[in-house]
């Protein structure tokens, strides 16, 4: 009888492979084989998943945008105006291992999505969705009296993606450097000037 493979899971398993070898020897060290191996499969077990390693890195990406969308929802619900827009950030900010390799998952899609129109969109498809969530967050904040700072709407939800992604960026590049209680610290800075 031939061997039933649940190919999500077995998909799901190829990029916990793939984020475990981008976080030892970053994006060149995760070859197909490295990759294959470290999920404990035969290197040609990943062709029918994923046949380039951009296919690889476009789903791992999706991955870690559903996996932060996740936490998002479990951190913040129930919660409304300053208390969500925290919950929401700290979620994306690399504060812990865990969302540093998410970092080193997306930033190797963000090379990538620069020349792939369909990786782009994907992109900024995921951005649009947290500025929207951000956005919501802010207006409610409004509402009860907690943010009254004159800056438009718009332009707070682009200084914290800014803020939000270069911390990605910067945790991947030097974690020693850049602690989450400095990263916390600098998001709550931030938010006290909202007030």
């Amino acid at each position: 009888m031939p061997k039933i493979v649940n190919h999500d899971q077995r998909r799901l398993e190829l990029v916990d492979a793939t984020w475990r070898i981008i976080a030892r020897h970053g994006i060149e060290g995760a070859t197909m084989r490295e990759i294959a191996t470290e999920a404990g499969f035969a290197n040609g077990a990943l062709k029918p998943y994923f046949p380039t390693k951009d296919d690889l890195i476009g789903f791992a990406f999706e991955h870690v945008f559903n996996r932060t969308n996740q936490r998002i929802a479990e951190q913040s619900g129930g919660l409304a105006g300053l208390a969500a827009l925290r919950a929401f950030c700290q979620e994306v900010l690399p504060l812990d291992e865990d969302r540093i390799n998410e970092a080193r998952i997306v930033i190797p899609f963000w090379q990538k999505a620069l020349t792939d129109p369909a990786k782009a969109e994907l992109h900024e498809t995921s951005m649009n969705q947290w500025r929207a969530a951000m956005e919501q967050h802010l207006r409610a904040a409004r509402e009860c009296g907690e943010v009254k700072a004159p800056t438009r709407d718009e332009d707070i939800v682009n200084q914290l993606m800014s803020m939000l992604l270069g911390a990605q960026i910067i945790a991947a590049m030097s974690p020693n450097e850049h602690l989450p209680a400095q990263l916390d610290a600098q998001l709550e800075a931030y938010l006290s000037l909202l007030r």
